[in-house]
C-alpha cells in the first residue's frame, strides 16, 4: 500500500461537533487543530463550517468529521439539524466572558437531547492566553464538568495549547466506549462508521474471524 493511500485509511470515522456561544473561539480551534497554525481573520461562522482530520489514537486511526455551529441565536434552527448522530462534541466558553460560561446548560441541554444520551462531550475553556482577563476560574468550570460528567480541559486556540489533547481525549473516550460494547458503529445514528475494511482486518484478526454486518453509511 503507498504512503498517500495509507495516510488516507482508518479504522473508524467519528462525526464531531464543535459548540457554544459566538466569539468563544470555536472556528478558531477547530482551524488550529486541522492546520495547525492560528486563524487571524475569523468572523463569526454563519450556519456551519465543516473540517476533517485523521488522528491516531492508541494505535488507532480515527477521522474525525467536525461541523462547525454558529453561536448566534438567528442560527439555531439551521445547527440544531447537525446535532444528529453526532459521537464527541467540543463544547466551547471563553473563560474572559462569563455570559458564554452562563450558557452552557443550554448548550448541553441541546446536545443531549438532539444528538444523543451518549454523546462524548469535552468542555473547552478557551482563550487561556487571557488568563489576566478570566471571568471563569479553573475550579468553576472543572466542578460545572464533574456534575455534568464532563471531560475538561482550557485551551488557546492561539497558541495551540491543548487543541489537539481535547480532540484527542474525547476521540479516545469514544474508541473506550466502543471496545466495553457501550457505542456500536453498526446502529444507525451512532455518529460512528468502521473505516477501510481490508486495513480493520489486518488491525483487528479477531473482528475479522467474525461474521460481518453489514456496513450502514447513516448518520
Amino acid at each position: 500500500m503507498s504512503q498517500t493511500a495509507m495516510s488516507e485509511t482508518y479504522d473508524f470515522l467519528f462525526k464531531f461537533l464543535v459548540i457554544g456561544n459566538a466569539g468563544t473561539g470555536k472556528s478558531c480551534l477547530l482551524h488550529q487543530f486541522i492546520e495547525n497554525k492560528f486563524k487571524d481573520d475569523s468572523n463569526h461562522t454563519i450556519g456551519v463550517e465543516f473540517g476533517s482530520k485523521i488522528i491516531n489514537v492508541g494505535g488507532k486511526y480515527v477521522k474525525l468529521q467536525i461541523w462547525d455551529t454558529a453561536g448566534q441565536e438567528r442560527f439555531r434552527s439551521v445547527t440544531r439539524s447537525y446535532y444528529r448522530g453526532a459521537a464527541g462534541a467540543l463544547l466551547v466558553y471563553d473563560i474572559t466572558s462569563r455570559e458564554t460560561y452562563n450558557a452552557l446548560t443550554n448548550w448541553l441541554t441541546d446536545a443531549r437531547m438532539l444528538a444523543s444520551q451518549s454523546i462524548v462531550i469535552i468542555l473547552c475553556g478557551n482563550k487561556k492566553d487571557l488568563d489576566p482577563d478570566r471571568e471563569v476560574t479553573f475550579l468553576e468550570a472543572s466542578r460545572f464538568a464533574q456534575e455534568n460528567e464532563l471531560m475538561f480541559l482550557e485551551t488557546s486556540a492561539l497558541t495551540g495549547e491543548n487543541v489537539e489533547e481535547a480532540f484527542v481525549q474525547c476521540a479516545r473516550k469514544i474508541l473506550n466506549k466502543i471496545e466495553s460494547g457501550e457505542l456500536d458503529p453498526e446502529r444507525m445514528g451512532s455518529g460512528i462508521q468502521y473505516g477501510d475494511a481490508a486495513l480493520r482486518q489486518l488491525r483487528s484478526p479477531r473482528r475479522a474471524q467474525a461474521p460481518s454486518a453489514q456496513e450502514c453509511g447513516c448518520w
